[in-house]
């Protein structure tokens, strides 16, 4: 065997945590192989070896199993995109603009805390490693009569590989979705044709048997507020940017 080219397989493989537990494998029965092949003396014990090469495969399958469908949005790193330096610049962007969202809002007059950065990179990385698999970019409806008020906002996601159409009322946001398919809509709630637009929005949606997963991102954030959101069948409703955006981003990577 070519050790040199064995070792930068392996440097390879450590590159995400699905590597590493491959190469584990690879390396543990590799050794136990080695050991029924080559070994002297060991004839009383070499029934439970056998069984072991039998079953560590099957065991490993089934540990793999479990890993794919309960965590699989941690098995991958980030050499896993096709340029690291664009996932590196993907996440500075996101959380640039999503910490530019948060300190917009009230409250937030002498900057973030700290602390409130800090959760934000955490928020980020957490939604983007939900994304690496992803070969095609998620699509969302942004319903806003004033689209400007959101801008910092959309520049997070579109760092993640969203893409974005724009709605300026009820009715624009009708025909869009006539022959187009998103995987969530974001609504405000007042517009120009009343203070409760959202939901009239996302009660003529559910009446036509649109079930597209709906999120209200408004001035409010109180909890009957919230409530009544999903009594309408929102999937949320919040008035921040730092919640809006993992919310987005979970219903995306469950939706691929």
């Amino acid at each position: 065997m070519d050790t040199d080219k064995f070792t930068e397989s392996a440097k390879g493989f450590t590159k995400s945590p699905l590597g590493i537990i491959a190469l584990f494998i690879v390396l543990v029965y590799g050794f136990a192989s080695l050991v029924v092949g080559l070994g002297q003396g060991i004839s009383e014990h070499i029934t439970p070896l056998a069984y072991f090469m039998v079953f560590f495969p099957v065991i490993v399958f089934c540990g793999f199993l479990w890993l794919v469908a309960n965590h699989h949005n941690k098995l991958y790193g980030p050499s896993d995109f096709k340029n690291e330096d664009n996932f590196m610049k993907s996440q500075m962007t996101s959380v640039a603009s999503l910490a530019a969202a948060t300190a917009k809002q009230p409250g937030h007059e002498g900057g973030l805390p700290e602390s409130q950065l800090r959760e934000i990179v955490n928020i980020v990385s957490n939604a983007s490693r939900r994304q690496i698999t992803r070969e095609r970019k998620s699509r969302v409806l942004w319903v806003d009569d004033r689209p400007e008020n959101n801008v910092y906002e959309r520049q997070a996601f579109q760092a993640q590989g969203v893409e974005f159409s724009l709605a300026l009322s009820t009715n624009e946001a009708l025909d869009i979705l006539k022959t187009n398919k998103f995987a969530v809509i974001i609504s405000d709630m007042g517009r120009k044709e009343g203070p409760q637009e959202g939901y009239v929005l996302l009660d003529k949606l559910r009446s036509l048997g649109d079930t597209t997963p709906f999120v209200i991102y408004a001035g409010s954030n109180l909890p009957e507020h919230k409530r009544q959101a999903k009594k309408h069948g929102a999937i949320g409703s919040t008035n921040r940017a730092d919640e809006l955006f993992p919310l987005v981003m979970e219903i995306i990577a469950r939706g691929s």
